[in-house]
């Protein structure tokens, strides 16, 4: 698999995301927000956000960057981050690594694997890393929580929660949820309590952040190439560069191969509309946008990473001429 070029050219990058901003401004969209999320129904599905912090620290950014929305499940990505720096590869004696072919919240596939997840995006593998997070003590020096994570990797307390996601969670999804931490705990899967693994699964999905906040929160998973590091380095790039993998095959629910044929980058969505892909070695990018796909995907915001893929040349699979023209350039 070839690399992306080792370099942004920050003010192509900039004409690029002036190009995207204005292009999402006038498409006609189709799709509608999450309705199964308290506070995300009623919102206004013509906004888009998009954030780009760049390998040598420069954040180029458009749109509404600054309007606050919840991760959902984004925040899988950091909630598995947390568990391989604390147990390593324990994680994968508890939970798989392929794509799953069923719904994300599939009972039946979580019974037919004894209860052993597919893989950690889909909410049965989000539940039982959010039950090894609860192991997490002062001895594993890492932060227990996804909030905390997020606040040590931007730098700032300046984190939002969506307080209607948490006072809903007794309604349908929350029920479904419930009835996958239980066929976990009956395969002797999850160790805790089951409102207590669901306390903290619904937490980290309710965190807020804005494009600029989850760009820079995603600056860790872009560094995967570092050579000449110490050991412990190492282990955290080796690290990074899995959870890019997954991302890349399961990170999109069932659009993940599509995904990855327009875009080409590792990514993770959430139904709050947002979207963290990685360009690696090169950029961390967010964006959002809450109008949402068949699949639980930002429209706005894949189509807006398919052009950027294209007009900056980022692709794991290799560079490619663009086919998009960038504004002012002929």
């Amino acid at each position: 698999m070839t690399r992306p070029k080792q370099s942004a050219d920050h003010a192509q990058l900039r004409k690029a995301v002036d190009d995207i901003v204005a292009r999402m401004g006038v498409i006609e969209q189709f799709g509608r927000a999450a309705e199964a999320v308290e506070g995300l129904e009623k919102i206004e599905t013509d906004r888009f956000g998009i954030a780009v912090v760049t390998a040598d620290g420069k954040t180029v950014a458009g749109g509404d960057a600054e309007v606050k929305f919840p991760l959902q499940s984004i925040s899988k990505v950091f909630a598995l981050t947390l568990a391989l720096r604390a147990f390593h590869d324990e994680v994968w004696t508890r939970c798989g690594r392929e794509p799953s072919g069923d719904p994300f919240n599939s009972i039946i596939d979580l019974e037919r694997h004894k209860g052993i997840p597919r893989n950690p995006f889909i909410n049965a593998g989000a539940l039982v890393v959010c039950d090894m997070l609860l192991d997490i003590t002062k001895a594993h020096d890492v932060p227990a929580t996804v909030r905390d994570f997020l606040s040590r990797e931007i730098g700032s307390k300046d984190i939002g929660e969506l307080k209607g996601a948490i006072e809903s969670d007794g309604k349908t999804e929350g029920f479904l949820n419930r009835s996958l931490v239980n066929m976990a705990k009956g395969f002797d899967n999850v160790r805790h309590d089951v409102e207590e693994v669901m306390d903290l699964y619904v937490r980290q999905c309710a965190v807020m952040l804005d494009c600029r906040q989850l760009a820079m929160a995603g600056r860790y998973l872009m560094h995967g190439g570092r050579k000449g590091a110490d050991e412990d380095a190492r282990r955290l790039a080796q690290q990074a560069r899995r959870i890019n993998a997954l991302m890349l095959t399961c990170g999109q629910y069932d659009g993940s191969g599509d995904f990855a044929f327009r875009v080409g980058l590792p990514a993770k969505s959430g139904v709050g509309g947002g979207i963290l892909a990685i360009a690696p070695d090169i950029a961390s990018i967010a964006v959002w946008s809450p109008a949402l796909d068949d699949n639980g995907n930002s429209l706005l915001g894949t189509m807006a990473l398919e052009q950027l893929s294209e007009q900056m040349g980022w692709s794991v699979f290799g560079q490619a001429e663009s086919t998009f023209m960038l504004a002012g350039v002929s």
